[in-house]
């Protein structure tokens, strides 16, 4: 880069600088929200969380629905549990899997939302 490329001030708006900075969130919170999105980088995982937008499943389902074995299934909706994106019910020997509440669905619809902007 030439002097002309860089920027030779360290602060340009300061007071935009010091309004933000008492807005952010703590480090620990970026790190979770970054942690949140992450879950969210698989498309096994979008699968998932498609089907489940529009219906409760169990691994026997979302496994024939997405040609994946069970055990496969299991290891992604144990993934999207530890993330709190997906809860499960028990009936009988059955166990349900659905949206763990409506930010999910929000986050999903959103992000579909944008990439079908034309």
């Amino acid at each position: 880069m030439t002097n002309i490329d860089r920027c030779q001030a360290t602060v340009i708006h300061q007071e935009t600088v010091d309004k933000i900075r008492d807005i952010m969130l703590p480090d620990e919170k970026m790190s979770i929200l970054a942690d949140f999105f992450k879950v969210f980088g698989d498309a096994t995982r979008i699968k998932i969380l498609y089907a489940l937008s529009n219906e409760e499943m169990c691994v026997c389902d979302i496994s024939a629905l997405l040609d994946m074995t069970q055990s496969a299934i299991s290891h992604q909706l144990k993934v999207l549990r530890q993330g709190r994106l997906v809860k499960a019910r028990k009936d009988g020997k059955v166990v349900y899997y659905s949206l763990n509440d409506d930010h999910i669905s929000k986050v999903l619809n959103q992000g579909l939302e944008h990439i079908l902007e034309e």
